[in-house]
């Protein structure tokens, strides 16, 4: 038990049964597939340690959740927190117990770093015990993203799409050889996804840009997961494109996409974001979320983004800590660029 513990009377214990881990998560409201074991598992392919934690008071009540990723490089070992802390009713009036529990049993020395990033899921009890806990936000153009207020209703929602926007979405209604489907099967969302695989790594070849995103480690993990939202568009019976979203309690999330060059001609694109609004809505979510923006880097795809929604919110900071000032300056001057 470490001192913290000792005098808060909080305990942080280990999850290692996922079903278990799972179920705490997704009781939550603001449990994402970020903070699910799926991403965990994902992460832990890509050759991260994950550990589950829970935070419990002394009667054994859960107060927060924490899926933490690490890797040592050198004498450094850089820890990641996403999508959380989560807190749950109870943990929310103890937010600052909660964080300083859980940093004393990372035990972080002297030039190791923890990054926290909530992915839109930070609560304020949790802010205020990341302030409360000395972890410093760095905000950066990138984490922001356009928002559709599905509460408003599909007919408000079209009103709001600018006239290009309702053009294109006409143009891929009419045409008869053009289909959206959701995919509940196991073998066909596999099937999809590994779809999606190829004309994604088409799409970085093609676009020139790259990132860190291994399909290939992911294609079960999304396949089996029924809050990851498969949805393939096909042309005359030929595939076209594939899109991907998460769900939570209350979002619905734009992920990934890829697509063939008959995507661009069709509108595949505008008809598959539609579909997503209209499933969103219907299974009670308040928020379509684009998952994220990126005006000066990506013009296209931002234009087409906004097209439907201007509604700009920010995705929150990341909030960095380590030990020493001069650690989390650093990271947060490269983190900031």
């Amino acid at each position: 038990m470490t001192k913290t513990e000792r005098e808060t009377g909080l305990r942080v214990l280990a999850v290692t049964d996922v079903s278990t881990w799972d179920d705490a998560v997704w009781t939550q409201p603001r449990g994402t597939i970020f903070a699910a074991s799926g991403w965990g598992t994902y992460k832990a392919r890509r050759g991260a340690g994950v550990e589950r934690l829970s935070v419990v008071d002394e009667g054994g009540d859960l107060l927060g959740l924490a899926q933490v990723q690490s890797r040592r490089r050198g004498p450094v070992r850089q820890l990641y927190i996403q999508g959380g802390p989560l807190l749950t009713g109870k943990g929310e009036r103890h937010g600052e117990a909660v964080l300083r529990t859980l940093l004393a049993h990372l035990a972080l020395g002297p030039l190791d770093l923890l990054v926290v990033d909530p992915t839109r899921t930070e609560s304020p009890g949790a802010v205020l015990g990341l302030l409360a806990a000395g972890f410093r936000p760095v905000a950066t153009a990138g984490r922001h993203t356009l928002e559709v207020d599905l509460t408003a209703g599909l007919d408000a929602i079209q009103a709001g799409m600018e006239q290009r926007w309702r053009k294109a979405l006409r143009k891929a209604e009419r045409q008869p050889d053009l289909t959206a489907r959701f995919l509940d099967d196991p073998a066909e969302r596999l099937a999809a996804f590994d779809a999606f695989t190829a004309m994604y790594a088409a799409l970085k070849t093609r676009k020139g840009f790259s990132n860190d995103f291994d399909a290939a480690a992911y294609r079960d993990l999304a396949a089996a997961d029924l809050r990851h939202v498969i949805l393939e568009i096909r042309e005359g019976g030929e595939l076209c494109l594939v899109r991907i979203a998460h769900r939570s309690r209350d979002r619905f999330t734009d992920f990934f996409t890829a697509s063939t060059e008959r995507a661009k001609a069709n509108a595949a694109a505008y008809l598959a974001v539609w579909h997503f609004i209209r499933r969103g809505a219907a299974e009670g979510c308040r928020v379509f979320d684009f998952g994220g923006i990126d005006p000066a880097g990506n013009r296209g795809v931002y234009d087409f983004k906004r097209g439907l929604t201007r509604t700009v919110v920010s995705s929150g900071p990341l909030w960095l800590y380590g030990r020493h000032r001069l650690v989390t300056a650093a990271a947060g001057a490269v983190l900031a660029r």
